[in-house]
């Protein structure tokens, strides 16, 4: 550091302040990601009653083999959530270890809510985005009409937007449709190597996408069906 000159009279440095830096985006996610809560989950028995329309007498298997699984979940807001899955008792361990393993991994799910929530009606929880399990119905598919493995409460669809379905040229629901496009992968977006296919694979159960005719994005189950 040089001193002033008899020219240049010195001058008192003038304090400074540190520009205000505002966060990015990136980095806001980042440190929500950070400090985010622990996954936590529990499992009760459901009613008859809770279940509303999405069971009936006659339906494969009655409340009493049903939980209603309650779990934390990334939302796509990159905050943390809780959210609830009506499955099988037996299936309990399973999903919950998949789902561990997605909230991990900050896969973002729209919202997770029974779906008596929409009177057991498919498509109006499809076009809500919301991800469910249980439902008795039948299969949406070609052929002999069979129970849906959302009957036996051993699948769960997730992200229907996002995940559309696509039978016969018809895309479930229809407001997924700019989501038939797979090679423009987009959050929430189930595809090959994803966290949910990695998740439930690691669990033994198989993934809907791989259906070559009419693969269906959003559908994990306990047989592959």
């Amino acid at each position: 550091m040089t001193s002033a000159s008899p020219e240049t009279p010195a001058t008192t440095p003038v304090p400074t302040t540190s520009p205000t830096v505002t966060p990015t985006r990136s980095a806001h996610v980042v440190a929500q990601a950070a400090v985010a809560p622990a996954f936590r989950w529990s499992s009760r028995r459901v009613t008859a009653a809770e279940l509303g329309k999405s069971w009936r007498s006659g339906c494969p298997v009655g409340p009493s083999s049903l939980r209603a699984v309650s779990v934390t979940f990334w939302g796509f807001d990159h905050r943390a959530h809780t959210g609830t899955l009506v499955v099988n008792a037996r299936v309990v361990s399973a999903v919950v270890s998949a789902l561990r393993a997605m909230y991990g991994a900050r896969f973002p799910i729209r919202q997770m809510v029974p779906i008596s929530a929409y009177g057991g009606d498919d498509n109006r929880s499809m076009a809500a985005d919301n991800t469910s399990a249980f439902n008795c119905r039948a299969a949406v598919a070609n052929g002999p009409k069979r129970w849906s493995m959302h009957a036996f409460g051993e699948a769960i669809d997730f992200n229907a937007v996002e995940n559309p379905y696509t039978l016969d040229g018809r895309v479930y629901p229809p407001n997924g449709k700019p989501y038939t496009n797979r090679s423009n992968v987009r959050p929430g977006m189930v595809v090959r190597g994803s966290a949910p296919v990695r998740a439930f694979s690691a669990v033994g159960w198989g993934w809907g996408g791989n259906w070559s005719s009419s693969p269906d994005y959003q559908h994990f189950s306990s047989n592959g069906k």
